[in-house]
């Protein structure tokens, strides 16, 4: 094992890491801007309101794209199983 190919490995774990976590966190930002704006304008400054909607919309964004997600650790999943034979040596 090279460090070339932990270095590989390395890198493609981090952007497995970011394609997982980057639809719910984009989801729930825009929908906390929303919030924060909506917030601002109306002077309603509750903070039990803003955990609601940012909940659904992380939840929504895991609904819309679990698949890919999924598809995405698979991907990653098989490709490091099947490496194994070359770690090894």
């Amino acid at each position: 094992m090279t460090q070339d190919f932990i270095i590989y490995l390395a890198r493609e774990a981090l952007l497995v890491a970011l394609m997982l976590a980057g639809p719910p966190l984009l989801f729930g930002l825009l929908v906390g801007v929303a919030e924060s704006i909506l917030q601002a304008t109306t002077q309603i400054q509750e903070q039990t309101l803003t955990f609601v909607p940012r909940i659904i919309a992380v939840f929504l964004a895991i609904f819309l794209f679990g698949s890919f997600m999924l598809n995405a650790i698979v991907q990653f999943t098989q490709n490091l199983f099947g490496s194994l034979p070359e770690i090894i040596r």
